[in-house]
């Protein structure tokens, strides 16, 4: 995937010296979250919408310019990273930068999300399973050795989660000798936290359930 193909170049860049009845207009007219500010062609920051009711069409962007945000990708940013980039910033609309720190366009969620829905991790038949383990025991390494150690294929993984030092990675595998590869996740002391409804290890938990359910109501 060539994320350098999917840089918008035709939406607007404001100058610290515009007006920011421009930049009003533009969050009003559109659906994006944030829109980049440039001081002397080196990006600034961005403006962010939610603060839309406090901008005041008669001001300059100077007036805002502490309310600014700093983020941006760097050219060439591989397409995982720019997807964790808008999730921690909770946008839409991404600033490209060159090495100098000049704008270079955007990146779009959108976009970005329907490039990532053509890559094999979707596209080819599998299984998805998230597992999760202690971040400092986890590896993808090892991860990828369960999978094909059961006769399956590995055909993508990417972390999902990290909460309170646990890591949860989603992955995608073939779709054969499912059971297997569960069961050997939880040897290597892996927490299956979404798996396939055939995983006989579940059934063999609702089996004993039911049995006990029946004992105990005799």
């Amino acid at each position: 995937m060539q994320i350098q193909d999917h840089i918008i170049s035709n939406l607007p860049i404001f100058n610290i010296g515009d007006s920011m009845k421009k930049a009003i207009h533009f969050f009003k007219d559109g659906h994006y979250s944030h829109v980049a500010v440039t001081e002397n062609g080196l990006f600034l920051g961005v403006l962010n919408s939610d603060d839309l009711d406090d901008f005041q069409n008669h001001q300059k962007i100077e007036t805002y310019r502490y309310n600014l945000e700093s983020f941006f990708v760097k050219d060439g940013t591989t397409w995982l990273d720019v997807l964790a980039s808008f999730a921690i910033n909770e946008c839409n609309l991404l600033p490209v930068l060159d090495e100098k720190g000049k704008m270079m366009g955007y990146h779009s969620l959108d976009d970005i999300i329907n490039v990532f829905i053509d890559t094999p991790f979707f596209k080819e038949p599998g299984a998805v399973l998230v597992v999760a383990k202690g971040a400092k025991d986890y590896s993808f390494s090892e991860i990828a050795q369960i999978v094909e150690s059961n006769n399956s294929r590995f055909i993508g993984g990417f972390i999902s989660d990290s909460t309170n030092d646990i890591i949860q990675v989603t992955i995608k595998i073939g779709p054969t000798n499912l059971n297997e590869i569960l069961q050997t996740f939880r040897r290597y002391n892996y927490d299956i936290l979404f798996g396939n409804n055939n995983d006989q290890f579940m059934e063999d938990l609702r089996q004993r359930s039911d049995y006990l359910d029946k004992y105990l109501n005799v």
